[in-house]
Order: structure tokens, then C-alpha cells, then sequence
């Protein structure tokens, strides 16, 4: 092997295989409004139009301490979540981490093929680990070489990412590269391409426009939580920041009004509308009058997939169903790939 990232010169050869999606959700605290419209709402379109694979990342839960008897209630929310937010276990695959061994065997290959200086340029563990960096665990420093590993043992081509994502599909590229350059393998892995969020795909804070609505916020008027019933969602919303001034005619007009703005997106992305279409239909109302019309659309999208999460959560037997079918059907894609991998390199046996 060598030391060096792969250069352009080296000329990456096509990938010839099928078109695949794959992506996954940490199983660690409630799932909000944003990861639907950033990510669950986008992979139940997904699943209609290519093979779609999608996963609890339990494996990475635990590169931060996880309460063992919490973990496991957390995977079947996460799973809980994607069947109620329209993913058909019978069309998309759906499955634990952690029930996919060849995930961890193959991302310690890519450990040996990664370098320790891109590794050493991945910012999200510089803000993860801040101050404490000799504290964090080594799961956290090699955790985007893991992600490569889930993405590609399945060798897919397609990943939903937001920007915090970008640069370790990047590496995954690179690490993909690298692979088929050492093992003199053109075109074994794809170098997957990015699917951009779009609309929706940023939501802000209810108490704060200028932060991204987050599962770790101590209040929990930040966000509207997927389980919230329809008071709550309601409550939330008449509870968010906003300012005094009325809606603009145009989104120049919500330049320096992130609290305004937020709202705005909030409602453009669970309507299916363009944001310029809210504003022609609300201009010049203030949030008195607008608060009220977005309470009753977020309870009228939102509100179904809480009833249906906590009918799932009631019977926790048919989500183990659905996981324990995904975990073999994602091993009868991810483990042809780890033994076609293995062979390169020369392990015995393979």
C-alpha cells in the first residue's frame, strides 16, 4: 500500500453496478421535526425510486457512553420512526447496525487503508471531542472510516447527506479509491455520490433561529418531538420565538429574521410549497394570525406518524420482525461484498 490519498491522475474507473441508497439514524434521544423533513420524509420518497437501505447506526451510538438498557428501546424508536414516516419494510431494507457484522469487520479493513492524516482533517471530531480530545474513544476518531464501511458493503452509489456529512462521504470516496488502487481492483467500489437535502432540510431551533433544532436541546419547547400529540405540537408552536413584525412579500424581507424565517421554511416544507408561495399567502399578517394556520398543518402532518410510532412502540414484537427480516437481507448484499473484499487482500481461506 501506499501512503498517499489518490490523486485525480490515477484516474478513477466507472462503477458498472446497480444504483443503490443507503443511510442511517443514531438511536440516541427523540427524533424532531427535522430529521423528518431533513431525512426521513425524503427517504420514504427514496425507496420508489431506487434499492434503498436504511439503518439504526447503533454501532456509532456507542462511540459516546450509551445506557446498555436504554440502547436497545432507542434502535426500535429509530425503527419505529422510519416505518411511521412511510418506509415499507417489503420495498426499502430496514435494519440494526449492529446485526450486520460484516459493517464492523469490513471498516477495520479501511482502517488499514485510511491514513491517519485525513482522519486527522475530519472537523465534526474536532467539535465533538473540543477541549477533551485525549478523553474521547477511538470509536469516535475512526467513526467516518465506519461509516465508509456502511456504505460501502453495500456498495452503494447514492448517500443523503447534510453538510456536517459532506466531508466524510468525501473520505469515503477517497478510502473507495484507495481500495480499488491498492488491490488492483478498477471499479469494485463505486465513489458515491451525495444526495443533497433541498428544501426542509435545515431546521432551526423554536427558541432560537440561529440553532439547528437538535435532539440535545434542554428544552423541549426547541422542538417538536415525532411522539408529541397534537396539544403539544400545538403548544409548541404558539410558544416559538418570533418578532413583531409582520410577514414580507418576499424572502429579501426575512433577511435578518431568522426566527421569522425558520417559521416560514417550517411551514413551505410540510405544505410542499415553495417559501415565495407562503409569503404571497400571508404577507403582511402577523404571527397572531399565522402561528394558528401552522399549529393546524404541523398537527395534521405530524400528528399521524406520533399515534402510529407509539401503536409500533406498543408492540414491540412487530418491529423486532421487521428488523431481524432487514438484517438478512442487508447481510445477503454486505457479506458477497466482504468476501469478494477479503479475497483481494489475501486473507486465507477467502
Amino acid at each position: 500500500m501506499t501512503d498517499q490519498a489518490p490523486t485525480p491522475s490515477e484516474g478513477p474507473v466507472p462503477y458498472s453496478g446497480p444504483d443503490r441508497v443507503l443511510s442511517g439514524v443514531q438511536p440516541s434521544g427523540d427524533l424532531h421535526l427535522g430529521n423528518y423533513l431533513g431525512a426521513l420524509k425524503k427517504f420514504a420518497r427514496l425507496q420508489h425510486e431506487i434499492p434503498t437501505f436504511i439503518f439504526v447506526a447503533d454501532y456509532h451510538a456507542i462511540t459516546v457512553w450509551q445506557e446498555p438498557a436504554k440502547l436497545k428501546q432507542q434502535v426500535r424508536e429509530i425503527a419505529a420512526a422510519y416505518l411511521a414516516t412511510g418506509l415499507d419494510p417489503k420495498v426499502a431494507t430496514i435494519f440494526a447496525q449492529s446485526a450486520v457484522p460484516e459493517h464492523a469487520e469490513l471498516a477495520w479493513i479501511f482502517n488499514c487503508v485510511a491514513r491517519l492524516g485525513w482522519l486527522d482533517r475530519m472537523t465534526q471530531f474536532k467539535e465533538k471531542s473540543g477541549k477533551h480530545k485525549e478523553r474521547s474513544s477511538v470509536g469516535l476518531y475512526t467513526y467516518p472510516v465506519l461509516q465508509a464501511a456502511d456504505i460501502l458493503a453495500y456498495k452503494a452509489t447514492k448517500v443523503p447527506v447534510g453538510d456536517d456529512q459532506k466531508q466524510h462521504l468525501e473520505l469515503t470516496r477517497d478510502i473507495a479509491q484507495k481500495f480499488n488502487n491498492d488491490f488492483a481492483a478498477p471499479g469494485f467500489f463505486p465513489l458515491p455520490e451525495p444526495l443533497t437535502q433541498g428544501p426542509g432540510a435545515r431546521v432551526m431551533s423554536l427558541r432560537d433561529g440561529a440553532a439547528k433544532m437538535s435532539k440535545s436541546d434542554p428544552s423541549d419547547y426547541s422542538r417538536i418531538n415525532l411522539t408529541d400529540d397534537a396539544d403539544a405540537i400545538a403548544q409548541k408552536i404558539r410558544k416559538a420565538r418570533t418578532d413583531a413584525e409582520p410577514l414580507p412579500e418576499t424572502a429579501e424581507g426575512l433577511e435578518g429574521r431568522a426566527e421569522a424565517k425558520n417559521l416560514v421554511g417550517i411551514y413551505a416544507a410540510l405544505a410542499g410549497k415553495a417559501e415565495a408561495e407562503v409569503l404571497a399567502e400571508y404577507a403582511g399578517q402577523g404571527f397572531g394570525a399565522f402561528k394558528p394556520k401552522l399549529a393546524d398543518l404541523a398537527v395534521a402532518v405530524m400528528g399521524p406518524i406520533g399515534g402510529e410510532m407509539r401503536r409500533l412502540l406498543s408492540d414491540p414484537g412487530e418491529i423486532d420482525r421487521v428488523l431481524t427480516d432487514g438484517a438478512a437481507r442487508a447481510r445477503a448484499i454486505a457479506a458477497p461484498t466482504l468476501a469478494e473484499v477479503k479475497a483481494l487482500v489475501g486473507f486465507w481461506g477467502a
